[in-house]
């Protein structure tokens, strides 16, 4: 289960997290098939974790694939994620893909 920002808990939904990627590999070079195994990937650190998530933790755990995934995918990612609203967060995301 993922219990959300609002309170409310869902079951995990494994097509939302591909769509999300998705959108976000959109015009990259992702094969369909690295998308899948990077939520497998994700799943399995959900599970790892136990049977109830937040939605931050599954943000956070595409976010930790998609890092060594494809930079402009981290960060489009990240901008929806953490609400980018400026271009400031964009160079602050940045600075900090490129420290780690």
């Amino acid at each position: 289960m993922v219990t959300k920002r609002s309170g409310s808990r869902v079951p995990f939904d494994r097509a939302k997290v591909i769509a999300g990627v998705s959108a976000a590999t959109k015009g990259r070079p992702v094969e369909a098939a690295t998308i899948d195994a990077l939520v497998d990937r994700v799943e399995e650190t959900l599970r790892a974790i136990g049977n109830d998530v937040t939605s931050a933790q599954v943000g956070h755990a595409v976010l930790e694939q998609l890092r060594d995934l494809d930079e402009v995918t981290y960060l489009r990612f990240a901008s929806v994620y953490k609400n980018f609203d400026q271009a400031a967060d964009f160079r602050r995301e940045l600075a900090l893909l490129e420290k780690n």
